[in-house]
């Protein structure tokens, strides 16, 4: 990572999510598993409210990364940091907005594999995702993600 600008994150983050939501529909088709809820009317009120939560967060930060002329992409260089709106709450809400997407999708049209599979998806996108973009934006940005870093938490 020395000689790169960039987190070194090369398979764009949404793709981890729905490369695992078809994985659970995958793993349901070939070993089904788990009961009647999810054909419920309450599993898809559940599931909706879950990703309104998610619209919460992702609207807002997106708006925020075009408004600071900031990259969405992975592999390019970050030009500034964002620590205000939706990032004083979550150091990565595009993050925790797919993960309550991933989750609402999952009461709506899944199954319990999307469910037992989630906290795999939680440790890939923390583990393979944000512990680098967090070394980079520490190289980056020095004392001032740093001190960022104290006053927000990286999920909620």
């Amino acid at each position: 990572m020395e000689n790169k600008n960039h987190p070194g994150v090369y398979i764009p983050p949404p793709l981890l999510y729905i490369a695992t939501f078809f994985l659970a529909i995958l793993l349901h088709k070939f070993a089904p598993f788990g009961g009647d809820f999810f054909y419920t009317a309450t599993s898809r009120r559940i599931g909706f409210i879950v990703m309104i939560i998610g619209f919460l967060f992702i609207f807002p930060a997106i708006r925020q990364f075009f408004k600071t002329k900031n990259t969405l992409i992975t592999i390019k260089p970050a030009n500034s940091l964002q620590t205000k709106g939706v990032y004083a709450l979550s150091r990565n809400p595009m993050y925790l907005s797919l993960l309550f997407f991933y989750t609402g999708l999952s009461f709506i049209f899944g199954n319990f594999w999307n469910l037992i599979l989630l906290p795999l998806l939680f440790f890939a996108v923390q583990e393979y995702v944000i512990k680098r973009e967090e070394k980079y934006l520490g190289h980056r940005f020095g004392q001032f993600y740093l001190d960022y870093k104290q006053k927000v938490r990286r999920w909620l």
